[in-house]
């Protein structure tokens, strides 16, 4: 289900831009390729990452917050709740 590509990532860009949340490209010394601040709800992923670890970086953050779903187009809604249930069967 997880495709590394272009298009892939510009679906999870899309979706977290749908959500409460604010994800910016930066460079830093991110043991885990990417920082999440809860608290004021922003998602900064290492800009120096290649497509596969940035797209590996925000399935990782998805995991860990929860979005609030309300805002969520169909398209999008659909995708989170696939990579929702890919979670559970991990």
């Amino acid at each position: 289900m997880i495709k590394y590509t272009n298009q892939f990532l510009t679906k999870l860009e899309d979706l977290i831009a749908e959500s409460d949340y604010i994800m910016r490209y930066e460079k830093g010394n991110f043991k885990s390729g990417y920082c999440l601040l809860k608290e004021q709800k922003i998602m900064i992923v290492n800009k120096f990452f290649a497509m596969e670890g940035k797209i590996n970086a925000l399935l990782d953050i998805l995991k860990n917050v929860e979005l609030d779903t309300s805002k969520f187009s169909e398209k999008n809604m659909k995708l989170y709740e696939e990579l929702t249930r890919a979670e559970v069967k991990i």
